[in-house]
């Protein structure tokens, strides 16, 4: 294949990644890295550098969008970066002292944790009271976004916040050693732990993302591992898929969101699995 046809597919394939990474929040490296090794058959340290660029471009790309919208929780999003980055920074230094095939293991079972959980999220009483928060109450850490697809304000409260500070630490961790915005975790810790709205889950995310993989990105720039004719053609692919997933996510229900999210956390799941014990 030669450069320019490498170019053009790619850049196609990573238009599907941001649009799928701006509407989960989970970033477009989950994808860009499974299609760089496999089907562009590109060195694994490589494509964890494109991917680390695709997260930020995916952040880029959506997140000017959530914020001009009112769905993004600025001061949740900023409060948790402090353990994301942090997370990120400590991953991206130890990814060659820890076995891939276990952390992918770990990875695929926290994932299909989580797919559960949210998938029962479907039936939670959305009126039981949330648990009050005093660090939340301090920070102002609560919030209310108008949904255009229930046409109504939705008013929210955020409660364990110490618990999604711990989460989000993994959370940053697990993408400085996968290469990956790590939205897989950091979207179910927001829902299931914090019990915010899905969108603004996913909103927040998209926020944070960008930050978390930026803390890694200077180590593996700094190694070499992020070469620019792979990288930029991501980037560029994964940045217009982000806008247009970003237009998209305020006229879609949290129910579909959730339904969405749930199916691809268990095909990641099964593919980290599958790369744990292949």
């Amino acid at each position: 294949m030669n450069m320019a046809s490498f170019v053009v597919e790619l850049f196609f394939i990573c238009v599907v990644a941001g649009l799928a990474g701006s509407l989960l929040g989970i970033g477009g490296g989950i994808i860009v890295v499974p299609v760089l090794t496999l089907v562009f058959h590109v060195d694994i340290r490589l494509a964890i550098g494109a991917s680390i660029i695709s997260v930020i471009a995916t952040s880029s790309g959506a997140a000017a969008a959530y914020v001009k919208e009112h769905l993004t929780n600025m001061r949740v999003g900023m409060f948790l970066e402090v353990a994301t980055t942090t997370g990120a920074i400590t991953g991206a230094y130890v990814a060659g002292l820890v076995s891939q095939k276990v952390l992918y293991v770990v990875f695929g079972v926290i994932l299909a944790y989580s797919a559960v959980q949210m998938f029962r999220g479907h039936f939670r009483d959305s009126e039981r009271p949330v648990p009050k928060d005093a660090l939340a109450d301090r920070l102002q850490l609560h919030d209310a976004y108008f949904d255009e697809a229930e046409e109504k304000e939705i008013r929210y409260k955020v409660t364990h916040t110490k618990f999604g500070l711990f989460l989000m630490y993994i959370a940053g961790m697990v993408s400085g050693l996968l290469g990956i915005g790590s939205g897989a975790l950091k979207v179910p810790a927001m829902d299931l732990a914090m019990r915010l709205p899905m969108k603004v889950s996913t909103a927040t995310s998209n926020f944070m993302i960008g930050v978390t993989a930026a803390a890694s990105a200077g180590v593996y720039f700094a190694r070499g591992e992020i070469d620019p004719f792979v990288a930029a053609p991501v980037a560029a692919g994964v940045l217009v898929g982000a806008v247009g997933g970003s237009r998209m996510l305020p006229r879609l229900k949290n129910g579909f969101i959730r339904t969405l999210f749930v199916v691809v956390l268990l095909i990641i799941s099964i593919e980290m699995l599958y790369k744990g014990v292949a």
